[in-house]
């Protein structure tokens, strides 16, 4: 009787143990430096790029894909001169030179740029956007204001994107049981 006492005791202390951790977030306010210094602020915010534009997998799969070099030059094949970097101050100018010569650099050589993941779910949660995307639920629900999240003022600033929420079971079972997304919150939404 002692010893199924004792493993009982023993699963509901482990129960316990995993429910908690999984309801923390050892990453929280992590926020790589990238290979490239990338602005949202001016991609998202001033230039109103939508995220989709660039993470194209996020309305048709479990990814939402982070750009290549390819997606870039889109763009930055097109902008020249005075068109933008000419007419922000000194300081900025050659941060902006620099880190799009970097991309440039990529795209020539066909090589990956070697972005960072910063939101990354465990290998146990099976996570896709799409039907987050469906639903209604806007990218900062998730990812907080990323043209605006870490943005400073002045010269040769740019924003860094980090977590903001903390991406834990507790936070996102929270969000399911809200009565707008109607969601299932039994265990084989996420874990299958």
């Amino acid at each position: 009787m002692h010893t199924r006492y004792l493993a009982t005791a023993g699963m509901l202390a482990l129960t316990l143990l995993v429910g908690f951790s999984a309801c923390i977030n050892p990453r929280e306010g992590y926020a790589p430096e990238q290979p490239v210094k990338f602005s949202h602020h001016v991609h998202v915010g001033k230039n109103e790029i939508q995220c989709t534009y660039c993470h194209v997998g996020v309305t048709e799969g479990p990814k939402a894909t982070i750009p290549g070099a390819d997606t870039c030059m889109n763009c930055h094949s097109l902008i020249q001169g005075n068109q933008g970097p000419d007419k922000l101050p000194d300081q900025q100018r050659a941060l902006y030179k620099n880190e799009i010569s970097k991309v440039r650099q990529a795209w020539k050589n066909g090589e990956p740029i070697k972005w960072v993941k910063v939101h990354d779910m465990p290998d146990h949660v099976q996570f896709s956007h799409q039907p987050h995307i469906t639903a209604g639920v806007g990218c900062e629900s998730c990812h907080g204001n990323i043209p605006k999240s870490t943005m400073k003022e002045g010269p040769g600033v740019v924003d860094r994107v980090g977590l903001e929420v903390p991406f834990n079971m507790g936070w996102c079972v929270n969000c399911h049981r809200q009565p707008q997304y109607n969601a299932p919150v039994d265990c084989a939404t996420c874990h299958y």
